[in-house]
C-alpha cells in the first residue's frame, strides 16, 4: 500500500508516537518566528525589525536541531549533544538580551518596550524548554525555570525596563517556560512509556513461547526418556542371553524393536503438536496466548463433536493464525469465529494487523510467495485432506482476514456450545502455539 497513509499504517505505535513528537518539536521554531518575530514588523522600524527576525529565526533553527538530537539521545541512538546543548543555552541568553538592547535602545516605536519584553521573553522560554529535553529531574527542571525568569527579571532592569515591567516580564517567563518545560517532559515520557510498554508485548509474546517450547521439552523428554532406558535395559539383557546362548535373546530384541516403534509413534504425536487435539482447547488456548500478549483476543461460536480429522486440520488453522497474529503486524484485535451453516463448518480469524504481511501468497494455491513464510501452504496442504479450502488476505484498510472452510460428513451433526471465557467452567488448560511453520 503506497502512498502517506501505507507510510503512515507500516509504523508500529511506537514508532507513530515518535514520528508526532518529532514533528511536533519541528513545529516550535515556526510558533516561536511567528509569535514573537514576526509582530516586531509592527512596532519596531526597520532596521531594528529585520534584526529581531534574524536573531529569532537563528535562535528557533538552533533549538530545532537541538531538540532532534536530544531526542536521538533519549532513544539512545546517539550520545547526548553536550556541546549543542551549552550553545543552546549561550545563545538564549545572549539572543535574549540583544533583542532586549536593541529594541529598548535603537530606534524607538510607539509600543517598542512591550514589542522587546515580548520578544524577551519569547526567546527565553522556548531555549528553556528546548533544554529540558535533556533533564531527567523534575527537581532540576523547576530549578531551570525559576532561574531564567530571575535572570529575566535581573537583567531587564538594568537594560532599562521599569521594576513593574522586569516583574510582569519574570512572571510571563514562569508561565511560558514552565509550560514549554512541562511539554518537553511529558513527550519524553510519553515516547518512553510507549516504547516500554512494546517490549513488555513482544516479551510477553516471547514468555508465551518459551513456555510453549518448555512444554514440548517436557513431554520430549517423558516420551524419550523412558523408552530409551527400557530399550537401554533391554539392549543389554540381550546380549548377555546371547553371549550365553540363551534363545530368550530373540524375544528381547524384539521386545527392543516393538518399544523403538512405539516410541516412533510418540515421538511423532509430540512433533506433531498432538494431531488429535480438541478444537475447543486449541480455541482457549489461543485465547490466551494473544491475551497474554497484550492482543484483545475475542472467540465465538465453538463447535464440539466435529469429526477428529476436522478437528485436527481446524486446530492447525488456528494455531498458524495466532503464530501470524504474534508474530507479524501490528495487531491490537483480533476475533475468532467458528459456525456451521449448510454441512460446512468455516472458522474466520480476523485481526486489526498491518495486512499481508507474512502471509504467504492469498491465493488458494498451495504455494508461498518469495520472501515470506511457508505456513499457510502447510495449512492448505492439510485443509486438503479433509477436503477443505483456505483463503487469505486483506479485508478492508485495517484487517487481515483468515478463512478455512471444511465440509461435514453426512452423519455429522456438531453441538454447538458456548464460547470460551476467561474465568468460566472447567475447561482443558489453554495451550499455546505448539509448532511455528511460517
Amino acid at each position: 500500500m503506497g502512498g502517506r497513509g501505507g507510510w503512515w499504517r507500516g509504523k508500529s505505535t511506537p514508532a507513530k508516537i515518535e514520528t508526532y513528537t518529532r514533528w511536533s518539536f519541528h513545529t516550535f521554531p515556526f510558533i516561536e518566528v511567528a509569535t514573537f518575530a514576526l509582530p516586531a514588523f509592527g512596532y519596531v522600524p526597520a532596521p531594528v525589525n529585520w534584526i529581531l527576525f534574524l536573531l529569532v529565526s537563528a535562535h528557533a533553527t538552533l533549538a530545532a536541531v537541538t531538540a532532534s538530537l536530544t531526542l536521538d539521545w533519549t532513544r539512545g541512538h546517539r550520545p547526548l549533544p553536550v556541546r549543542l546543548l551549552w550553545a543552546l543555552g549561550t545563545a538564549t541568553v545572549v539572543i535574549a538580551v540583544v533583542s532586549l538592547m536593541i529594541a529598548l535602545h535603537g530606534p524607538r516605536g510607539a509600543d517598542n518596550g512591550a514589542a522587546a519584553c515580548t520578544v524577551f521573553v519569547g526567546v527565553l522560554s522556548f531555549g528553556i524548554g528546548t533544554l529540558a529535553l535533556a533533564v531527567r529531574e523534575a527537581r532540576r527542571m523547576v530549578f531551570g525555570v525559576l532561574g531564567a525568569a530571575v535572570g529575566a527579571g535581573a537583567v531587564a532592569v538594568p537594560a532599562g525596563v521599569p521594576a513593574p515591567g522586569a516583574a510582569v516580564a519574570a512572571g510571563a517567563v514562569v508561565l511560558a517556560a514552565g509550560f514549554f518545560t512541562f511539554t518537553s517532559a511529558f513527550s519524553v515520557w510519553l515516547l518512553n512509556a510507549v516504547y516500554e510498554l512494546d517490549e513488555a508485548r513482544e516479551t510477553r509474546a516471547r514468555l508465551a513461547v518459551a513456555e510453549e517450547r518448555l512444554r514440548f521439552g517436557r513431554d520430549l523428554h517423558d516420551v524419550m526418556g523412558r523408552n530409551l532406558a527400557v530399550v537401554a535395559l533391554k539392549s543389554e539383557l540381550a546380549v548377555q542371553l546371547a553371549r550365553r546362548g540363551r534363545p530368550e535373546a530373540v524375544e528381547q530384541m524384539i521386545e527392543v524393536q516393538r518399544i523403538a516403534r512405539e516410541t516412533q509413534r510418540e515421538v511423532r504425536e509430540v512433533v506433531r503438536g498432538y494431531r488429535e487435539a480438541d478444537l475447543r482447547t486449541e480455541l482457549a488456548g489461543a485465547q490466551g496466548v494473544l491475551t497474554a500478549a497484550g492482543i484483545d483476543c475475542e472467540v465465538s461460536g465453538p463447535v464440539t463433536g466435529l469429526p477428529a480429522e476436522i478437528q485436527s486440520a481446524l486446530g492447525w488453522v488456528v494455531r498458524e493464525a495466532t503464530t501470524n497474529v504474534l508474530r507479524h503486524g501490528d495487531a491490537a484485535r483480533c476475533a475468532v469465529s467458528l459456525r456451521v451453516v449448510e454441512g460446512r463448518v468455516t472458522l474466520t480469524v480476523e485481526n486489526d494487523g498491518a495486512p499481508g504481511i507474512g502471509t504467504g501468497s492469498s491465493t488458494d494455491t498451495g504455494t508461498a510467495e518469495p520472501g515470506r513464510g511457508s505456513g499457510l501452504a502447510g495449512l492448505r496442504e492439510r485443509l486438503r485432506e479433509v477436503d477443505g479450502v483456505l483463503r487469505a488476505g486483506p479485508a478492508g484498510d485495517d484487517l487481515f482476514r483468515l478463512t478455512a472452510e471444511v465440509p461435514l460428513p453426512p452423519d455429522s451433526v456438531p453441538e454447538q456450545a458456548p464460547a470460551p471465557e476467561p474465568g468460566g467452567s472447567p475447561r482443558p488448560v489453554p495451550r499455546p502455539v505448539s509448532e511455528v511453520t511460517s
